[in-house]
């Protein structure tokens, strides 16, 4: 097994395509063509933490945190950020970073914050937008099916609820029917006749490479004419934050009290008592002031996040609690959550949780 194996299995859970575009995720360290000699799982990578990595044998470190974020002109060793880098290269360790990838899976960050409040009917708070591509070429019609079938097998087609869903000219979800092109668009003077069909497919934009190496390899043409646009929409499967509800309602005090419980903090901030019941909790793991707005409009009581400053919490105006636990207490139990993932995925190596506290801040 090589380090790319355990990528693909990562980018299966969390594709990096739903990343935050200021962040900076995927392979920092390292050759994916390496092999593998055992994987350490942490929150943020540090010196200790690659020291922790070299004492096990493992040359490869999942990150949840990139300990690379903003641009290195110089790697001499003047911080922690370039002597972590330093010692990791120096030893062969490569390092992986997932963070708002996986923040924004269905499975990630906030559904294991959900789990751990024991929240029920569970659904993301800020859906993502344009996570939908259509593609459009033009075929041979006597090699349309064939096309169809190997981008379905692709992936093409599967959006949400719905399988196998084209469009053409005659509407969506045909999947059988043709349109005989007008020339229309050109290739080199090369035109579409009467004896071709459009197919038009939409696909989940993290499969684009895939989709369009199967239609350069699926298409009899040597130049292929296509055209991709992204859709307008809002992926309820995809995003930031996620609501959920408590079988019973609490009060505020007891609310409180159970959250520092199941998130292991020793203490917490929050906005003023409302002297009304818990129900409904939006959580968003990290630093989540940006999301206030939302779980004000999906009608939550109580929204648990992190890094609130002194006016965030005044945007509560009597209508919500808005509670801080601090950043690395809401996300303590990421690394437990790649740990069961990947254990399940790769059976022949040990999967080894972090024993080393990233947490930089401490309490008096």
């Amino acid at each position: 097994m090589i380090i790319q194996d355990v990528i693909n299995h990562l980018e299966a859970f969390a594709p990096l395509d739903y990343a935050e575009d200021f962040d900076n995720v995927g392979l920092l360290v390292g050759d994916k063509s390496t092999t593998l000699t055992g994987i350490l799982v942490t929150l943020d990578t540090l010196e200790a933490v690659v020291d922790e990595a070299i004492e096990n044998n493992c040359n490869l470190i999942v990150s949840f945190h990139p300990i690379i974020f903003k641009g290195l002109k110089k790697i001499t060793g003047k911080n922690y950020v370039e002597r972590t880098i330093l010692k990791a290269i120096k030893n062969d360790i490569a390092i992986y970073a997932i963070h708002t990838a996986l923040d924004n899976a269905l499975q990630g960050v906030n559904h294991k914050i959900c789990d751990k409040l024991q929240l029920t009917n569970k659904h993301i708070l800020i859906p993502q937008n344009k996570t939908i591509k259509k593609l459009s070429t033009y075929v041979p019609i006597n090699e349309a099916n064939t096309l169809r079938e190997a981008l379905f097998k692709a992936g093409a087609g599967n959006i949400g609820n719905y399988s196998n869903c084209s469009f053409n000219v005659d509407g969506y979800g045909t999947f059988n029917g043709n349109e005989n092109a007008n020339p229309t668009i050109g290739i080199k003077g090369q035109t579409h006749t009467e004896n071709e069909t459009k197919i038009t497919i939409t696909y989940a934009k993290h499969l684009e490479s895939k989709i369009l190496k199967v239609l350069f390899n699926t298409h009899s043409y040597e130049e292929v004419a296509y055209e991709t646009i992204t859709l307008e929409n809002k992926n309820q499967n995809i995003g930031m934050g996620m609501i959920g509800e408590f079988e019973t309602a609490k009060n505020e005090t007891d609310f409180l009290n159970f959250v520092k419980e199941k998130m292991n903090t020793p203490f917490l901030r929050h906005s003023s008592l409302l002297n009304k019941k818990i129900k409904k909790v939006a959580v968003l793991g990290g630093s989540g002031s940006f999301a206030i707005s939302a779980a004000k409009t999906a009608g939550a009581d109580a929204f648990i996040t992190a890094d609130l400053k002194y006016h965030d919490f005044f945007t509560a105006e009597n209508n919500i609690l808005l509670t801080d636990i601090g950043h690395y207490e809401s996300e303590q139990y990421t690394k437990n959550l790649l740990v069961a993932y990947l254990t399940k995925k790769i059976t022949n190596f040990a999967i080894i949780l972090s024993k080393t506290n990233t947490n930089p801040v401490k309490y008096f």
